[in-house]
Formats: structure tokens, C-alpha cells, sequence
């Protein structure tokens, strides 16, 4: 079994590299030629996998296919064993991803003769353990899927009942609405993920540890499967909910769960200098000592239609660290109270092996954190940086110069995903381009073999708040939290903020950055096709004078060429 968070395929006679990298519930393939460029007869790469209980194989499954002899694209996905994957890299999600034991995957080369006929080369093999936590007992990353605009959401649950039946229109309605859909259970877990497993097992565990205190501040709070498990811990948990803007509005979802949790051991209402935006829940008890922090609100879209993230910290430390927080929070309701205490120190969370620091916000001057992360990001970035930023272009501050500067710096490879101010997302290429996508363009152009797809109603998409920084140098180092890398999530807002530097966890990140990057730039190719009537297809081999192999631009485009390369 093997515990590396990566691994390579070891056959030196086949004529292209092959590397896995361990994500949360998924994991990045990556390949590249040995020698030179590929043949012109090369048309991708056929992967299967087995899992650890010896299930498989199983061919990862491409949408993209061959057109007919006739010209028409067939609308069902094909296995990449006769639909190769045309990619130097792919994110894969095994089925039952959290089984121990390693999944074994077999990367083949697959080539096209003048007849069509498909033949297959010298195979690489690798395993690898995904296993659900990321350092068991110490720490896990999970993440929310964030998909419901997507191909895979339509084939899944799209067809079987409509969206509104799954998910409420109004935030405010959320405590008491109640799924119609035939497959809501499947859904919900699906599109939750790794990260409402997270939460919902904590508070599970919370509730079976009868001596276990809990503490829990929370920022949206519209989510009954959340509420609920808070109710019955009853004077056990303690609860501080936002009430800045709509938050505080009489019959609010949030005034309704603080209605709901009034026999707890306390509920306080609050909003710091501007937004208690906090996502955290503490329990210390005999059997469990976990602390939950991130981007993920316990609401129906920060499950259910968002990117986000927790991260799940354990030991005495942490949870004493998150219980000061709370206690500081509780006792003060201003930025100067608050941001005195030494919850707002970046300090040590106590993690054996893993540096991990934790700070809250709001922080004063002395120990303000905004400058020192650009400074970070500005002057310490070597090789590359990945980010996932809601509302990055929403402010200026260190941090968006920080990204301007390096995204400038042609020797540094840089990727990354920002919501837009005005509904959308932003996608950050290497070569400095911001590509914007919309949300609703796949309902209006949607080429063969695609489908329409939801939209996931109003409101952003993208809620990540994340930053990676060389995840393939020893000074690997990954940011997240609530925090949002601006002014008022520094000095104003209740937040959460960890620095870890460690290059299994800056993998899992660099891997949940490409697979929502590569997904909206798919989609981008997509609203274009539509646009424009073209189909996409798979590309034969160059048949005629002036045409070039589908993998041309992977070594002709200096971007493209580098993605090849960084990855494998």
C-alpha cells in the first residue's frame, strides 16, 4: 500500500511519463512524451483503474468522441479505451474514492492508423491510496463538489427531476424546505461532497459524546441537516450567528435558527466591525477534539451549489486555540476587543509533523495579516501560484497587486479562478488573459453531444478562498479560511485564517485548482461551439496538407507547454 501523495509509472519502455497526484476524493494524472513530440498517428491515452477491493477494471469514461463515418457525434459517453482522453492531464473521482487500499491505474498510449483502426503502446502503471483524510487523526482537507452547472450534475440528477425540487429558491425558506426529487439523497451527498460529510459527521460524533462541549459561529446558517444536529445537543453547544444585513432581518433563516437553538447554552447575534463571517464548529469532549474551519457556510448553496472547502484540525491544541477564538468573540463585539486577544496571533496549531498556524480575524494594526500574505505571494512565489479567490477583483489591497505581479512574471506558472462582481467567473491564465465565463451561457448554447444545464440559481459559484504557492517545492504552502484577502476580512469581519506549509496538503489544493479550472474553461469552449454551431469532437490523426495533430498546440503554445511539463 502506498502512502505517497505521489507516485509515477515505472515502465522505461513506454514512450511517456506518467505521474499521479493524491487529491480529496479525486487525484490528478498527468503524462508527457519522453522523447521529443508524440507521432502524428498518437491520439490520446486510454486510462482504466482498479479499486482496492480488486473492482474494475474501469475505463474513465470521455464525453468526447470520433464523429460517424456519417459526420454525427454520438451523444453517449464512450469509455477513453476507444474515446482517448486528448489531454496531457486529467482529474479523475474513482468511484468509492474513500476505501483503503490503493487504486491501481493503467495509462495506455492509443494511435490511429490511415483506416481508423485504433491500436495501443507500451502502458504505464502507478498506485496510489487516496484514503478520505488527509493525514488521519491530524488533519483533513474536504471540499464541496461545486457542480451543479455541469454536464456530469445533468447526467446524474437533471433528468431525473427538476433543480427546484432539490434545492430551495430562497435562503430564507431553507430551514423548513423539503427536497421533492426522486434521488435527493444521492444528490445532496454528491454534489456536498468530502466537506458535508466533514461537518455532518463532526456534529454526529458531537452528539454521541455525551461530555463534549461544542462551540459554533457561523456566518449563513440555513441548512436543517446543521440545525437540527445543534438542537440536540442542547445546553452542550453554544452558538454565535451573524446578523449583519439580511442576516438580520426579522424571520430570517438565521433569526429562525436562533429561535430554534434558544435552549442551547447560549446563542449571541453579532456582525464585528462589519460581518461575523465565520464557518466554525469546536467540539471538546473525551472522544473527540476536532475543530472545523474554512470557506464552506452551513447553508443549502455552500453544501449543495458552491466551491468550497473545510478543513478539519485535531488535538488539544487546536481546539483550545478555536475555543479562546470563540470565547474572544463572545466576550468582545468590537474590532479593538477582539483583535487584542491572542486568538488574533497567527499562532501554532499544534499538529505533529504539519506546520500549521491559525489566526482569527479581525486583527489591529500590530498584527494585521493582509500585507505580509502579498508580501508572501509578491516576492516568495519561485515557481508557481494557484489560486481560488472569491471577490478578488471586487477590492484592491496587497493581495490582488500581489497576483497582478506575479501572473506578470513570465518564469513563474500561474493558474487561477475568481467570481466576478457582476454574476460569472474570471479564469486567470499563465499568459496573463483573464477569460470570463457566464453562468447561464450553457442554457442558451449548448452544441452536441451536451446538454443544457442549470444554472444553480443567483448568487456566486465560486466561494473558494484559497491560494497555493509552489506545491512542487520543498517551501510549499497553501492559504485558506474564510478570510477573503481583503481589507475588511482582515481588520473588520470575524474570519479564519490558516497558513499550512506542507506539500501533501498544497497538492490536494493544487489539484481541487485545476479540476474547477479545467471545468470552466471547458465550459468556455463549449458556449463558444454553440455560439458558432461548430461540434466538438475528437481529432483524427493529419490527413490532409496544412493540418496538424490535436496535440500541436501543447508544444507550439510556450502556456501549454509548460502546463504539460509542470505536471508531470
Amino acid at each position: 500500500m502506498s502512502s505517497d501523495f505521489e507516485v509515477n509509472g515505472e515502465n522505461q519502455n513506454a514512450p511517456f511519463t506518467l505521474k499521479i497526484h493524491r487529491g480529496e476524493g479525486m487525484c490528478l494524472l498527468a503524462m508527457n512524451w519522453k522523447e521529443g513530440s508524440p507521432p502524428d498517428n498518437f491520439v490520446g491515452f486510454a486510462i482504466e483503474y482498479t479499486d482496492p477491493e480488486g473492482n474494475g477494471p474501469f475505463y474513465v469514461k470521455n464525453r468526447l468522441a470520433f464523429l460517424s463515418a456519417d459526420g454525427s457525434v454520438d451523444p453517449e459517453t464512450q469509455d477513453s479505451k476507444l474515446a482517448p482522453i486528448q489531454m496531457f492531464r486529467w482529474v479523475h473521482f474513482p468511484r468509492n474514492a474513500d476505501l483503503a487500499g490503493d487504486f491501481a491505474y493503467t495509462v495506455s498510449p492509443v494511435f490511429m492508423d490511415e483506416q481508423d483502426e485504433l491500436s495501443y503502446g507500451e502502458a504505464q502503471e502507478a498506485k496510489l491510496e487516496l484514503s478520505r483524510e488527509t493525514y488521519p487523526g491530524q488533519l483533513n482537507v474536504a471540499f464541496t463538489r461545486g457542480f451543479v452547472s455541469s454536464q456530469a450534475f445533468v447526467d446524474r440528477f437533471a433528468s431525473a427531476g427538476d433543480i427546484s425540487t432539490l434545492l430551495p429558491a430562497n435562503a430564507d425558506d431553507g430551514l423548513n424546505f423539503e427536497p421533492t426529487h426522486p434521488k435527493t439523497a444521492e444528490a445532496l451527498s454528491w454534489m456536498g461532497f468530502e466537506a458535508r460529510a466533514a461537518v455532518l459527521d463532526l456534529l454526529d460524533q458531537a452528539i454521541e459524546d455525551g461530555d463534549a462541549q461544542v462551540r459554533v459561529v457561523a456566518y449563513d446558517m440555513n441548512e436543517p441537516e446543521v440545525v437540527d444536529r445543534l438542537e440536540k445537543l442542547g445546553k452542550r453547544v453554544k452558538v454565535i450567528i451573524d446578523d449583519s444585513g439580511s442576516h438580520g432581518a426579522a424571520d430570517s433563516a438565521e433569526d429562525q435558527a436562533a429561535e430554534l437553538l434558544k435552549d442551547s447554552a447560549g446563542v449571541k447575534r453579532q456582525h464585528m466591525g462589519n460581518l461575523q463571517h465565520n464557518k466554525t464548529i469546536v467540539v471538546d469532549g473525551p472522544k473527540t477534539q476536532k475543530v472545523i474551519v474554512g470557506s464552506t457556510n452551513y447553508s443549502w448553496r455552500g453544501f449543495y451549489v458552491q466551491a468550497n472547502n473545510a478543513i478539519v484540525l485535531e488535538g488539544e491544541e487546536a481546539v483550545r486555540l478555536a475555543t479562546e477564538a470563540f470565547d474572544a468573540y463572545w466576550e468582545h463585539d468590537d474590532v479593538a476587543g477582539f483583535g487584542q486577544t491572542p486568538a488574533a496571533q497567527l499562532q501554532n496549531a499544534g499538529l505533529d509533523r504539519i506546520d500549521a498556524q491559525i489566526a482569527f480575524s479581525p486583527h489591529v494594526e500590530d498584527n494585521a495579516l493582509l500585507e505580509k500574505i502579498g508580501a508572501d505571494i509578491e516576492t516568495g512565489t519561485a515557481s508557481s501560484l494557484l489560486y481560488s479567490l472569491a471577490f478578488l477583483y471586487q477590492t484592491h489591497g496587497p493581495v490582488r497587486t500581489a497576483v497582478t505581479t506575479v501572473t506578470e512574471n513570465d518564469q513563474i506558472f500561474v493558474y487561477g479562478m475568481s467570481d466576478r462582481k457582476v454574476g460569472g467567473i474570471d479564469l486567470q491564465k499563465p499568459d496573463g488573459n483573464v477569460q470570463p465565463v457566464r453562468p447561464e451561457a450553457l442554457t442558451e448554447h449548448v452544441p452536441e453531444p451536451f446538454k443544457s444545464e442549470p444554472t444553480g440559481g443567483s448568487g456566486i459559484r465560486m466561494h473558494h478562498k484559497f491560494v497555493v504557492i509552489d506545491f512542487d517545492q520543498p517551501t510549499a504552502r497553501v492559504y485558506m479560511g474564510s478570510y477573503n484577502f481583503s481589507s475588511p476580512a482582515d481588520t473588520s469581519n470575524g474570519e479564519n485564517l490558516l497558513l499550512i506549509k506542507d506539500r501533501r496538503v498544497a497538492t490536494s489544493y493544487m489539484v481541487e485548482a485545476l479540476r474547477l479550472f479545467d471545468h470552466y474553461s471547458f465550459r468556455v469552449l463549449e458556449e463558444e461551439s454553440g455560439k458558432t454551431g461548430d461540434r466538438l469532437f475528437l481529432a483524427r490523426p493529419p490527413r490532409e496538407q496544412g493540418e496538424v495533430p490535436w496535440w500541436d498546440k501543447f508544444y507550439s503554445d510556450p502556456q501549454k507547454a509548460r502546463d504539460r511539463e509542470m505536471f508531470a
